[in-house]
């Protein structure tokens, strides 16, 4: 199952530049004076409402969770870093079972906004959990699906390296999930490397949006090419210059009517070319709230403010 009609988004009490994590997040911006970030704040809770409410309107069912403002975590609007659910069928019984993950956060106040979230969020609601957050004792770190792009319906994971993407807990994360993966290498237009895959590339039921230009390898860039075509996606390549405006950073989601639904900030949508939206809507139905301040300020965008609930 690669879509689902649930998520879980958390609305900003203490919303703003994260000061930890903007050393390996170049699409962070700083803000001013206190008097700008308390604007910041309202205007970034004004974006969260409304596009909860959008969602809400086309079907989806959301759970809105909110932030409190101690212990202080700027970025826990972005819930999709802390955890994943999945949705299996179980090999023996055949019936489907429920699996929570928790992954290894990098910066500190991260990792108090993930305890945040399983204050509320019950454990025993699944019936397996992989907790990796181990990991943080060794300085190596997978931040959900951040770090991972995941083809459900394909048992693939994508994941571009970087101080928060490691390649040993990516192994072990596909060995107890049954995925298989493939690494590479992401820059951004400075050469940067790319903090987190999903800046880089969706992967939806029919359409694959990746930024090839941003695979400065050619091998790798061909792999990843192959990877996705042979698990059937049609590929619509954006360019760098999309990509540092969230082109890369989509989900699709599916309403209890069936219909396919691909959740982009109206930043990312107006980066797109008439023949791209064109194509895309052969399939989908594009849903683009307006989350400026958020992505300027946060350096994330629409999907990375939506935890999926399987």
């Amino acid at each position: 199952m690669q879509t689902t009609d649930h998520v879980l988004m958390v609305r900003p009490v203490r919303f703003a530049f994260n000061e930890e994590t903007a050393g390996n997040n170049a699409f962070q911006q700083q803000c001013g004076s206190a008097e700008e970030a308390m604007a910041i704040q309202r205007q970034a809770v004004d974006e969260f409402d409304s596009y909860v409410a959008l969602l809400r309107e086309n079907g989806i069912t959301v759970d809105v969770l909110q932030d409190t403002a101690e212990p202080f975590t700027p970025d826990s609007i972005f819930p999709n870093n802390c955890f994943s659910t999945h949705l299996d069928a179980d090999a023996g019984s055949g019936k489907r079972k429920r699996t929570l993950v928790v992954y290894p956060m990098f910066a500190a106040n991260r990792r108090q906004e993930r305890a945040k979230l399983f204050t509320v969020i019950e454990k025993t609601d699944f019936d397996r959990v992989v907790d990796l957050t181990a990991y943080e004792q060794k300085d190596a770190f997978l931040e959900g699906t951040g770090s991972l792009v995941l083809d459900r319906e394909h048992r693939m994971a994508y994941a571009c390296l970087s101080p928060r993407t490691n390649t040993e807990v990516m192994a072990v994360w596909a060995e107890k999930m049954n995925y298989r993966y493939f690494l590479f290498n992401s820059v951004d237009m400075n050469g940067v490397p790319v903090y987190h895959t999903n800046v880089v590339m969706h992967v939806g039921t029919r359409f694959a949006i990746v930024c090839l230009e941003s695979v400065a390898d050619p091998e790798e860039r061909e792999q990843l090419r192959k990877h996705l075509e042979e698990n059937g996606k049609q590929i619509i390549a954006i360019s760098l210059k999309q990509m540092n405006r969230f082109a890369g950073n989509m989900l699709e989601l599916r309403n209890p009517k069936g219909e396919k639904l691909l959740v982009m900030s109206s930043t990312a949508c107006h980066s797109l070319t008439k023949e791209q939206t064109a194509l895309l809507e052969t399939d989908v139905r594009i849903l683009a709230p307006h989350i400026h301040v958020i992505e300027n300020a946060g350096g994330g965008s629409a999907r990375c403010m939506l935890a999926e609930i399987f």
